[in-house]
């Protein structure tokens, strides 16, 4: 409760300043248009009751606790309060001194009073207060009990009630004052959106945003606790979003450049609205000297682009200057596939082989020669290098221990392969518009998407050019696109050995926490379709192109795909709407690549057109 000595003086009288008044004449208060019987305070009663009264109740409300309104650290509201003190001396200057003395009186009583005399009081002023009194007293509360909760509460209370808002509520409480500035621009409140949308889709809001070269949140379980501890304005470590780890070698260690999570935030917000919006940059890569060389396949990062030509050739671009930095002769006939990491590049061709190439320096240092036919696809990840052919087979083969297998099941060719190491398994995608899904362990095809021989309908209906596991934690109207009643494998084929031992087929099957949820397929039938791996079934199928689907590229929010139509299009994963359609290729479109800010697409007329969002 807060004391006398912290009111306005003009407000309190001491008890002995009340025992001295002279009042002369008593006084009779009236109720406005009632002529009412008012109660009549004379001064025998003044020295008798009302001084006693002040003198007891002031010296035994000294206390230092203070309620939220009269908190002496609250600047908005010694503000507020200093701004009426001003408004009730302006109004208390215009009524004589007898009335002055009378009104002092009373809030005399009023701010020596206990809390319950207080509310008694109200009570008693209330029940004799008219319609207008009424009103009044309603406009002016509702200013007087707000309450700036935010700056009143512990930090970490004030952070975990932000990080409930969105990135507009945010920015709008940042401008409410420079406390709710301080705390809502805090590194924890950001973190925590970050976490949110980065690299996935809030169901709140229906945004996501891109990793943005491949930089990952670190794991801080802890923040909001940690930050509220220490409330020195934590930045965010640039080292630590690279390697996902938190280091702290002491007062000695080394200065690292800081970023704030909101700068975080707010860049890679501006790149998922440049996604949406349509704003990016062209640029065009070609090759001058062979300018009708039709582009196959391509990749790119941060800092090369790569592309397999039909002639053979490899082409080395750097994409900051837009050169031509390498050219890797070594096939003899078209490159169909390639892939590259940070120290190596695997090609596969149709003369039947697979080359190794160090791109740095332009080096062939291995050949593989296993298929019998063109190879169409290559995929590499970690130790491993697939690669599908003509033949019908899928090859595995392993750096480690310089071993390699062989993968039969389809029958016809296999246009492409994706491993995804984490689940120890793989997929491709065939000519016998089916797609399947391998054990990398047991060397046996796990399922079978799609097969025209299962008789339930869903599959495509043409050869099945492209595939893309996908792991996804929510998907919008998936529950629309599931065919009820078909059964728990629903379009799965199951193939030979289902009968074996239970226990076999668990140590078979990955685990489901490691397992992608959902696979991708293009097909020459002008479609593609989303596939749930646990029940098999096509949940949903993407129509747009009027002809053959050659190739696609996804991340977490966006899928990209290129047609014999010689158009691109930009489709929402989650949704299956198609965002944005490009036209400005002049032959098919062969390949696509997708990344966080941009995406490239090359063709039969020789040129790679690469577009940027970032």
């Amino acid at each position: 409760m807060v004391t006398t000595e912290n009111q306005p003086k003009m407000l309190v009288k001491g008890a002995a300043e009340e025992t001295n008044k002279d009042k002369g004449t008593s006084k009779r208060t009236e109720c406005c248009q009632s002529g009412g019987n008012g109660a009549v305070i004379a001064d025998n009663a003044a020295e008798s009751i009302i001084a006693p009264f002040l003198s007891r109740h002031v010296s035994q409300n000294v206390d230092q606790r203070y309620c939220y309104r009269h908190h002496p650290e609250i600047m908005c509201n010694r503000q507020a309060d200093s701004r009426r003190m001003n408004e009730l001396q302006s109004q208390m200057e215009q009524e004589k001194e007898p009335d002055r003395q009378a009104i002092n009186h009373v809030w005399s009583v009023f701010s020596a009073a206990t809390p319950n005399q207080r509310l008694l009081l109200l009570k008693g002023i209330l029940a004799q207060c008219c319609y207008p009194q009424l009103s009044a007293l309603s406009s002016m509360m509702e200013d007087m009990i707000r309450i700036d909760f935010i700056s009143a509460l512990p930090p970490e209370l004030a952070f975990k009630v932000l990080c409930y808002l969105d990135t507009a509520s945010l920015c709008r409480a940042a401008q409410v004052s420079r406390r709710w500035r301080e705390l809502a621009d805090d590194d924890v409140v950001w973190h925590r959106m970050c976490e949110q949308h980065i690299d996935r889709k809030c169901t709140k809001c229906g945004w996501g945003l891109p990793l943005l070269e491949k930089r990952r949140l670190r794991d801080s379980k802890r923040a909001i606790e940690a930050r509220a501890a220490c409330f020195a304005g934590r930045k965010r470590d640039a080292s630590e979003m690279e390697s996902g780890e938190q280091t702290n070698n002491g007062p000695q260690a080394k200065t690292r450049k800081t970023r704030p999570w909101k700068e975080v935030y707010s860049e890679r917000y501006q790149v998922e609205g440049n996604w949406r919006r349509g704003r990016y940059k062209l640029r065009t890569f070609e090759d001058g000297d062979n300018a009708d060389n039709s582009v196959l396949c391509l990749q790119f990062d941060e800092q090369y682009l790569i592309a397999g030509t039909q002639k053979g050739m490899v082409n080395v671009w750097d994409i900051e200057s837009g050169q031509i930095v390498r050219r890797l002769q070594g096939h003899v006939r078209a490159v169909n596939g390639l892939k590259f990491d940070a120290s190596k590049l695997v090609t596969a061709s149709s003369d039947h082989t697979v080359r190794i190439w160090n791109y740095h320096t332009g080096e062939c240092i291995s050949t593989f020669q296993g298929h019998e036919d063109k190879v169409r696809c290559i995929d590499l990840s970690g130790c491993l290098v697939a690669s599908g052919s003509d033949d019908h087979c899928i090859k595995v083969w392993n750096f480690e221990d310089k071993s390699f297998f062989t993968l039969r099941g389809h029958t016809d060719a296999v246009h492409d392969v994706k491993i995804h190491l984490k689940s120890r398994t793989l997929f491709s995608a065939s000519e016998d518009m089916t797609v399947r899904m391998w054990s990398l362990d047991t060397k046996k095809c796990l399922k079978v998407f799609g097969d025209p021989g299962s008789g339930i309908p869903g599959g495509h209906v043409a050869q099945v050019q492209c595939v893309l596991p996908l792991t996804l934690d929510h998907l919008e109207g998936a529950d629309d696109y599931h065919h009820h009643g078909s059964g728990e494998h629903g379009g799965v084929s199951e193939t030979e050995g289902e009968d074996d031992d239970k226990q076999q087929q668990q140590q078979q099957q990955p685990s489901k926490k490691q397992r992608p949820t959902h696979l991708l397929s293009a097909s020459l039938d002008n479609t593609i379709k989303l596939w749930d791996i646990r029940t098999g079934q096509c949940v949903r199928t993407l129509f747009g192109h009027i002809e053959g689907v050659w190739t696609i590229a996804a991340d977490t929010f966006r899928i990209v795909s290129g047609s014999h139509d010689r158009t691109v299009k930009v489709w929402d994963l989650q949704s299956g709407r198609c965002w944005h359609t490009f036209s400005g290729h002049q032959q098919p479109v062969c390949c696509v690549g997708l990344s966080d800010t941009r995406f490239a697409s090359g063709g039969d007329d020789g040129i790679v057109r690469m577009y940027c969002y970032d």
